[in-house]
C-alpha cells in the first residue's frame, strides 16, 4: 500500500527559496521538504554571481528600484520591487545568521557590479555564492526537528478539492511508487523551465514542473514569453553550458570576436554592462551574421593571482578544459538561463488557488518585468520565501484534512517504448531553441505551436497507457510549459525585453502582462 503523508506544510523544491522558507516557518508546524533529486542539485547551488542589496553608503534604495524597472523595460510592478529592495539588507542578514560569510574588502562587503546596475551592490561569496547559501541553509534546516527531508521524490500533480490545494501526488523514485503528501498549505519552489531549450545553463531539474502543475490546477501563469538567455556560457563540447558569471564583465572583461575586435559598442553605450537581453541579442547577431560558433570573453589583462582570488571556480573549470583565462579569452555562447514569468502571486507569495504559494523562479512576483536584472534572482528567493513563511505562520491550522484516493496504476503497464520519451524530449528542446529562441517570428512561433500540440497528444496517450516515471513526468511538464511559452509569445504583438519578434520590432505604447490559464 503506497504511503499517505500528512503535514501542516508541504514545500516542493529545495533551492534557496524552498530552504529559506522552511527555515522561517514556525517550529510548531510539521513541514515536508521535497527534493526531486539529491539535495544541493538545483539552479541555486550553481549560482556564481551574488545577491543584490543596497549595502554601501553611496548607494540608495531608489537607485536599485530605478535600475530594476529600467532593466525590466518598465513592465515590473514598482510596489513589489520597492518591497523587495527595501527588504534586501535584511535578506543579507538572514543569510549571515544561517552561516553565509560574504566576501569582504577590509571592513566592508566586497561589492561588485553586473549588467543593469548603476552602483556596486552585488554581495557575493567569491564566485560560488549559491553553493555557500545552499550549504549553510541546509545545515541549519537539519538542526530543526519539525522539518522532514525527502530526497529523490518528484511531484506529479497537485491535490485539489473545492478550489483549494491540499498537497500533491509525489513519485518516490527509490521504489517507483506514487505517494500522497497531504498538507494544509503547499509551497511550490520548483525553479524555472530553461531545460525547455536545447542549450541552457541550468541543471537537468529545471523542467517547469511547478508551472505545469499550477497550470493544470487552473492557476494564472504570467509573462512566460520572457525567457532570459545568459549571454556567456562556456563554449566547449564537454562543458555542458557551464556559466561564466556576469561578474567578470562587471570587473572589466571584454566581449570580442575571434579576430580580437570588440563589438558591444555597436549595440549599446553601456557596452558589456548592458542588460542581459541586449548583450545576448548582440552576441547572437554577431554569431549569425559572421557564421561564428561562439564569441570570446577576455579578462586576461587582469593579474593571474587576482583572477584566481576572485573567480576560482571559473578559472579552475576553464583550466580543466585547457583554457588559461589569465592568458587567453574564454569562448562563450548564450544559453537559456532564467524564467522571468511564472505563477502569479501576491506580495505574500500566494497564488489564486487557496492554500497554494509559489516562491523563487517558479513565481511571477512582478519584480523582473520583461528582463531580470542580474543578482535580483537570489534576492527575490530570500525576500519572498520569508514573506511567504510569515503569512503561513499566521494561518489557522485545522486538525482534520480531506481524504484523497491513492494513485491508481491498475490500468497501465510497463513501457517497452521508452525511446519515444527520449526522442520527444530532444525534439521539444530543439524546436524551442530554433523557433522560440532569442530571435522570433510569427511563422516560427505558429509552426512551434502546431508541432507542440501534436507532441502533447502523443505524450498524453503514452501517459494514459504506461507506468509513471521521472522522465515521463518531466517530459509532460516540459511540453506543457513549452506550450505556455509559445502561447504567451504569440499573444505579445510587440518586441519587449527578452521577447524579440522580427515581425514586431517596436515596443507598443501600452505595455501589459500576458496571462495564460487552462
Amino acid at each position: 500500500m503506497p504511503a499517505q503523508h500528512h503535514f501542516d506544510v508541504l514545500i516542493i523544491g529545495t533551492g534557496s527559496a524552498g530552504l529559506m522558507n522552511a527555515l522561517q516557518l514556525s517550529d510548531d508546524l510539521s513541514v515536508a521538504l521535497i527534493a526531486k533529486d539529491k539535495f544541493l542539485k538545483g539552479s541555486s547551488y550553481y549560482a556564481q554571481g551574488g545577491i543584490s542589496a543596497v549595502l554601501d553608503i553611496t548607494d540608495n534604495f531608489q537607485s536599485h528600484i530605478i535600475d530594476t524597472l529600467s532593466t525590466g523595460h518598465k513592465l515590473g510592478n514598482e510596489k513589489v520591487i520597492r518591497f523587495m529592495v527595501e527588504h534586501a539588507p535584511d535578506a543579507i542578514r538572514s543569510l549571515e545568521k544561517a552561516g553565509v560569510i560574504f566576501t569582504q574588502d577590509k571592513d566592508h562587503y566586497h561589492l561588485t557590479t553586473e549588467g543593469g546596475h548603476s552602483n556596486r551592490r552585488v554581495a557575493h561569496v567569491a564566485d560560488k555564492t549559491g553553493k555557500s547559501i545552499q550549504t549553510n541553509l541546509l545545515n541549519s534546516i537539519k538542526k530543526k526537528k519539525n522539518i522532514h527531508l525527502f530526497e529523490n521524490f518528484i511531484a506529479i500533480d497537485l491535490l485539489t478539492k473545492n478550489t483549494q490545494c491540499h498537497g500533491a501526488y509525489v513519485l518516490n523514485k527509490s521504489n517507483n511508487e506514487v505517494e500522497n503528501f497531504i498538507a494544509q498549505q503547499t509551497v511550490l519552489a520548483t525553479g524555472g523551465a530553461s531545460k525547455a531549450y536545447l542549450y541552457t545553463s541550468n541543471p537537468d531539474t529545471s523542467t517547469g514542473d511547478g508551472i505545469a502543475m499550477a497550470y493544470r490546477a487552473h492557476c494564472d501563469i504570467v509573462n512566460m514569453e520572457f525567457t532570459q538567455f545568459h549571454p556567456t556560457c562556456l563554449y566547449h563540447p564537454h562543458a555542458k553550458s557551464f556559466l561564466i558569471s556576469e561578474a567578470l564583465r562587471g570587473e572589466g572583461a571584454k566581449l570580442i570576436l575571434p579576430n580580437g575586435d570588440a563589438f558591444m559598442h555597436k549595440y549599446d553605450e553601456r557596452l558589456e554592462l548592458a542588460p542581459r537581453d541586449v548583450v545576448a541579442r548582440a552576441i547572437d547577431s554577431e554569431m549569425k551574421k559572421n557564421g561564428f560558433d561562439c564569441v570570446y570573453l577576455d579578462i586576461s589583462f587582469k593579474d593571474k593571482r587576482w583572477i584566481q582570488e576572485h573567480f576560482p571556480t571559473i578559472s579552475d573549470k576553464c583550466a580543466s578544459f585547457g583554457i588559461d583565462i589569465s592568458k587567453q579569452p574564454i569562448p562563450v555562447v548564450p544559453a537559456a538561463h532564467y524564467t522571468c514569468g511564472g505563477i502569479q502571486t501576491d506580495i505574500n507569495a500566494h497564488s489564486n488557488l487557496d492554500n497554494l504559494y509559489a516562491i523563487g523562479e517558479v513565481a511571477h512576483t512582478g519584480v523582473h518585468g520583461a528582463n531580470r536584472m542580474a543578482s535580483n534572482s537570489l534576492l527575490e528567493c530570500i525576500v519572498f520565501a520569508k514573506t511567504c513563511a510569515h503569512h503561513i505562520n499566521q494561518q489557522t491550522f485545522k486538525h482534520t484534512q480531506p481524504a484523497f484516493n491513492n494513485w491508481d496504476a491498475s490500468k497501465v503497464s510497463l513501457s517497452k517504448e521508452k525511446v519515444m520519451v527520449t526522442h520527444l524530449w530532444d525534439e521539444v528542446r530543439r524546436l524551442m531553441w530554433n523557433f522560440v529562441g532569442i530571435m522570433r517570428s510569427n511563422k516560427r512561433l505558429h509552426a512551434a505551436q502546431m508541432r507542440l500540440t501534436q507532441i502533447q497528444n502523443e505524450v498524453d496517450e503514452y501517459y494514459r497507457l504506461y507506468l509513471i516515471s521521472n522522465d515521463l513526468i518531466e517530459l509532460r511538464n516540459l511540453i506543457t510549459t513549452a506550450q505556455i511559452i509559445v502561447k504567451s509569445a504569440i499573444s505579445r504583438t510587440e518586441s519587449l525585453g527578452l521577447h524579440y519578434n522580427e515581425d514586431y520590432p517596436q515596443a507598443a505604447d501600452t505595455i501589459k502582462n500576458t496571462i495564460v490559464k487552462l
